[in-house]
């Protein structure tokens, strides 16, 4: 008799009854894979918790574990010191590789910055971009991505960079609380929270930035360097389960914002317009727009993050996309 033969039908048989059973096969061999979100409030980072919600990462053998860090500096120091494998985040992550970083973009997530807005209050005398001229408007931090698309909305109006005025304050519920006592007339902020405070009816949206600057990638997928040269085919499984929860995303309107809604700290109201406002800008397959990468090294020295433009091969890989289904 041949033994091989036995042990063959042997797990055959075993592999019969675990789905019987109802038992997912997968579960007993998912490999690992810790990943990371740069803020818990942005509507962009959900189809992670949808691929875990939905299964969709399971399905490629992950078991993925989703840790929310309180910016994107502290997502970066996660990737850095080994704690994250991946995390998304928005694109201006991408220039720490040229500083030495063990990091790379492996992916776009979005495109243009349609999750930006500019919110003034209810009771604002700012009514159109027009009334922007010269006025203050907060952001987190100085040099950073808000900052930039201020700068760049002062531009498109004819203004020159300075044409609109800004000022840090240190975080969104910092800028959000100077808006509203009027230490400034306007803040750069989620449009997600725009939609809140017109629920609320204490403030509103002046406009978003999606038109402003066409060709970007306003939020990348990024892996730790060892990560992808040691684990490659979990790489490809996690971004092929990424954007099956994108496909799932587009697809699935009111299960996306049940699970969404949650996650973001909104109301399902809220949740179903930053949908509607922002479901288009997920890329299907995490290809890399050359416009959109021109732009993003443009905007690194000009947010003074770097001295000089880098080659593509210093931020991002495109081994991995586009992912094929």
């Amino acid at each position: 008799m041949n033994p091989g033969g036995i042990r063959f039908r042997a797990a055959r048989t075993l592999l019969a009854g675990l789905i019987l059973c109802g038992i997912s096969v997968s579960a007993f061999a998912a490999d690992k894979v810790n990943a990371g979100k740069a803020v818990g409030t942005q509507f962009s980072f959900v189809p992670l918790d949808v691929g875990v919600a939905e299964g969709l990462f399971a399905k490629d053998g992950l078991e993925v574990e989703i840790t929310t860090m309180s910016g994107e500096a502290k997502l970066q120091q996660g990737l850095t010191a080994g704690s994250l494998d991946v995390g998304v985040a928005g694109s201006p992550g991408a220039a720490l590789a040229v500083k030495g970083a063990p990091v790379i973009a492996v992916a776009a997530l979005t495109s243009t910055p349609r999750n930006f807005s500019v919110l003034v209050t209810a009771d604002s005398p700012i009514k159109t971009v027009a009334d922007l001229k010269d006025r203050l408007i907060s952001g987190a931090s100085s040099g950073g991505l808000p900052e930039w698309l201020i700068k760049r909305l002062a531009v498109a109006q004819g203004w020159g960079p300075t044409g609109i005025r800004t000022i840090a304050v240190g975080s969104p519920d910092a800028s959000l609380a100077a808006m509203m006592t009027h230490q400034v007339d306007a803040m750069m902020t989620s449009t997600a929270l725009g939609y809140r405070l017109e629920e609320e009816k204490s403030g509103r949206i002046v406009t978003g930035m999606g038109d402003v600057v066409p060709h970007f990638h306003t939020e990348i997928v990024f892996a730790r360097l060892d990560f992808m040269r040691d684990h490659p085919d979990q790489l490809r499984r996690f971004l092929h389960g990424l954007f099956a929860a994108v496909a799932f995303i587009k697809a699935n309107k009111d299960k996306t914002v049940a699970i969404g809604a949650p996650v973001i700290h909104q109301s399902p109201r809220v949740t179903a317009e930053t949908y509607d406002s922002e479901v288009e800008t997920f890329s299907d397959d995490g290809t890399f727009d050359p416009a959109a990468v021109a732009s993003l090294k443009q905007s690194f020295v000009e947010m003074g993050i770097l001295t000089d433009q880098p080659r593509d091969e210093q931020i991002l890989t495109t081994q991995f996309v586009p992912v094929k289904f």
